[in-house]
């Protein structure tokens, strides 16, 4: 907004000019008309004209509009004080507007964002409400149930408290999940980068939920085979929760004697994406922009039956976008879904003498 010369002055100017040149033309006539040409009389009567006009205006507009508009400018600055305030005040009614317009719609934006937010803050606030009573209320029962007479019967008593221990765990994790994606949030969680074969600890993570998968008859298979290692940069024990994640949301949501594949492919020089595709029900694609959203599921119903905190995909999310990579995700409703997420590639030669 700042200008070589103040928009007030370059409009008394023209206006000054203009009066000037109106009355050269009046003077020029009643001279023509007497025959009487005074040409050094007719340009000082016409500069003390053009100086007294451009004074005359100008201090009208520093009295009754700069001042007015000044004040526009001071009341709007209490809204925010960067907006307008860092800047001279101009007296440019085009220029006024303009920046008026452009403070209006940044507020528009700020309110529209401020109100998903806070819709986001709603949601967030009653889904852990909800997360969280439910194993409460079954400790709770549990333990009143105990209270009234059931623990004087052995078998009753080592059955409601193995069940109400299930649901302290089910808190416990909620809570870790919680802690670890707040310090994902804020970047207060410190990664441990070093080289690791990927192909090797994809493999792990195969053995360590084979029984988990074997339940529902899930194949949990490579592609293609991997002879040779495969070394990525990366922090390996978030990496391999990552995984964890996503495979056993493919069996929770896989159907039975179905296959979860995980494939390496190169992307570019220096990255290697990993997909990880199963054959389950899909997901609707009206889901899909809020999948990686804390507690959001796809199921409505609020059927737990499956466990989980509901922070699985949110946590992967953030620990991928920690590592400086992406996550995605494809997904046709009844046919399966493939996530996917890129991983800095690391040469063989280096990662062995390191």
């Amino acid at each position: 907004m700042a200008t070589k010369l103040k928009r007030s002055y370059q409009f008394a100017f023209r206006a000054s000019s203009l009066i000037a040149l109106f009355c050269t033309v009046i003077f020029v006539f009643k001279m023509y008309y007497d025959n009487q040409f005074n040409w050094p009389l007719l340009a000082l009567t016409l500069l003390l004209i053009f100086v007294g006009s451009f004074l005359i205006i100008q201090i009208g507009i520093e009295k009754y509009i700069y001042r007015r508009i000044k004040q526009i400018y001071d009341d709007v600055s209490l809204l925010d004080s960067t907006s307008l305030a860092t800047g001279p005040v101009t007296t440019d009614m085009k220029t006024l507007t303009e920046e008026i317009e452009k403070f209006a719609a940044d507020k528009r934006i700020e309110i529209d964002t401020l109100k998903i937010r806070e819709e986001y803050r709603k949601d967030f606030l009653g889904n852990v409400s909800h997360e969280l009573k439910t194993p409460l209320f079954t400790v709770q029962g549990y333990i009143e149930t105990l209270l009234d007479g059931a623990m004087d019967d052995k078998n009753v008593r080592k059955k409601y408290l193995q069940r109400a221990n299930k649901g302290v765990e089910r808190l416990i994790y909620i809570v870790k999940d919680l802690d670890l994606i707040t310090k994902l949030e804020v970047g207060d969680l410190n990664l441990k980068h070093d080289d690791f074969d990927i192909v090797e600890l994809i493999q792990s993570v195969f053995d360590l939920l084979e029984m988990k998968a074997a339940k529902k008859k899930i194949t949990l298979a490579f592609d293609m085979d991997y002879r040779e290692a495969i070394y990525v940069y990366g922090d390996r024990e978030r990496i391999q929760q990552v995984l964890v994640n996503l495979l056993v949301n493919s069996i929770k949501y896989g159907f039975k004697n179905g296959t979860t594949e995980v494939s390496i492919e190169n992307l570019i020089k220096n990255r290697v994406i990993i997909r990880v595709t199963d054959n389950g029900e899909g997901i609707d694609e009206q889901h899909l922009p809020r999948l990686f959203e804390r507690f959001f599921r796809v199921d409505q119903s609020g059927n737990r039956n499956e466990g989980g905190s509901g922070l699985g995909l949110s946590i992967v999310k953030h620990i991928i976008e920690a590592h400086g990579e992406k996550i995605y995700v494809e997904s046709v409703f009844g046919a399966g879904s493939e996530f996917s997420f890129t991983l800095k590639k690391v040469d063989e030669v280096v990662a062995l003498k390191e």
